[in-house]
């Protein structure tokens, strides 16, 4: 047995692991919903999606699958994007054999692509296509699935007239029985406000999310048994496997891999721990093969692409890598406990590189930058508050790392640092004149934290104190 480190699983594959997330979108999209999964790299969308649409074949439904990563580039004309939909959904049901493709494009001469697109699927797609499955027990059921629906955000044309005729399909259901029959559901990175900020024509307020969260110790049976090949007491060393991976689907399928590779190396082929002995070698695995040189040691690549999500946008990494902060010291003082999550009024008196303010977890809020972590992976939602998903992500992206990321940032790192390390009572190292004036320049390109910005207004406070007092001298 092996396990598929990187890449959709096939949908009969042994290691795939059923989620709630599974059942959920079966029974949503046969129920006529719009549904989308939008949650971050290497959660098992994708698998997902193979999984969910074989098995609504196997029930007599029509599938078709899109992916937008082939359907065009930012080079691509809004005409090019929308011929390769029609013509991805007319060869993917095997229109061809009822419809001189050819014929019926050029009677569409004068449309515009989106005009294009509904004639194709009321004219052509919904006429032709027979199925033996029904959606919501009364007619037979067409669903799009579309991929990588976050790669329209490369486009160099507005996507919103795709999105709201998505929603105007489902409109039609009232009218028209025929699109009763047609059902959509997206999977990507991104979140609904990102693809469509109009809230009039977006389909996101009238369709279901489904969440996708990490394997659950009860859901990951299908993982043991090539454990069982290869190690004692597999049910314990799976169990520790989940606690470090959090059950992300990636790092799980790594870790049990790397199970199977350590133990090929065994003269018996099989790996004999001794009692209460699990926790420790899984430990001792991860530090070797995962956490240290983590940056050499990440293939397929995972790790980087949590961080290059954090820092690619380096008008907005300031932002997010002080919203992590917050959500890691929360944690860390947490652990340490030092004090509670809800008790504001305790110092922190652990080894931080400055005293910090009162800590509390960070409450669920949808913002921006919120949505944006969330998407990179790093944090999940839990019991109304951003934490960090597994020890894996801790112990990579410490606080060690944040504030070296954050000191890279800063073009005044040493005054500021040297500010907040002393209680941000020295005022000696706050800028003022032209090294104020040129950093103020600077931000008005980037999204800093609450931090920097309270740097920044206590500069300026000063230097408008030194200049009220210079003309009061002057007037002496």
């Amino acid at each position: 047995m092996r396990y598929q480190v990187g890449g959709s699983l096939h949908s009969d594959d042994p290691t795939y692991v059923v989620r709630q997330a599974d059942e959920k979108l079966y029974t949503s999209l046969k129920g006529g919903d719009f549904c989308y999964v939008f949650n971050s790299r290497q959660m098992g969308k994708s698998s997902l999606l193979q999984r969910i649409s074989r098995r609504l074949k196997s029930e007599g439904y029509k599938c078709v699958y899109l992916d937008v990563t082939q359907l065009g580039s930012e080079d691509t004309t809004s005409a090019q994007w929308y011929k390769g939909i029609i013509v991805s959904m007319f060869y993917g049901l095997n229109l061809a054999e009822h419809v001189n493709f050819k014929q019926w494009w050029d009677i569409q001469a004068g449309l515009s692509p989106i005009q294009k697109l509904h004639q194709f699927v009321e004219e052509v797609l919904l006429p032709n296509v027979k199925g033996d499955g029904k959606i919501d027990d009364k007619t037979k059921g067409i669903f799009i699935f579309i991929d990588e629906i976050d790669s329209l955000l490369s486009l160099n044309f507005p996507v919103n007239d795709f999105f709201a005729w998505i929603r105007h399909c489902y409109n039609q259901q009232a009218h028209d029985p025929n699109f009763q029959r047609l059902g959509f559901a997206l999977f990507g990175v991104a979140s609904p406000s990102d693809l469509i900020a109009d809230k009039r024509r977006t389909p996101f307020n009238i369709g279901t999310a489904i969440e996708l969260y990490g394997f659950r110790l009860h859901e990951a049976s299908p993982l043991l048994n090539g454990l069982k090949e290869a190690i004692s007491q597999p049910e314990v060393v799976l169990q520790e496997v989940i606690y470090w991976t959090g059950g992300q689907p990636f790092l799980t399928q790594k870790l049990c891999q790397l199970v199977l590779q350590t133990a090929s190396k065994s003269s018996d082929r099989k790996i004999v721990l001794l009692p209460k002995t699990e926790a420790y070698w899984v430990e001792e695995l991860v530090r070797s093969h995962i956490i240290q040189h983590w940056e050499s040691q990440d293939e397929p690549e995972h790790l980087r692409t949590i961080r290059d999500r954090l820092l690619f946008n380096q008008q907005q990494a300031g932002r997010l890598l002080s919203l992590y902060q917050q959500v890691l010291q929360a944690e860390e003082i947490e652990d340490k406990g030092t004090r509670g999550w809800g008790d504001a009024n305790n110092k922190d008196t652990g080894n931080s590189l400055y005293p910090l303010p009162p800590i509390s977890p960070v409450p669920i809020d949808d913002s921006p930058e919120q949505t944006e972590l969330l998407l990179s992976g790093l944090v999940e939602k839990y019991n109304g508050y951003l934490r960090i998903k597994n020890p894996i992500y801790r112990s990579i992206f410490n606080s060690e790392w944040v504030l070296r990321q954050l000191d890279n940032l800063r073009p005044y790192s040493q005054p500021f640092n040297a500010w907040v390390a002393s209680d941000f009572q020295d005022e000696s190292r706050l800028l003022r004149g032209n090294a104020l004036k040129e950093i103020l320049d600077w931000t008005q390109r980037k999204s800093l934290s609450d931090l920097d910005y309270r740097f920044l207004a206590a500069s300026q406070e000063l230097e408008r104190r030194e200049f009220q007092q210079k003309l009061e001298v002057e007037q002496l």
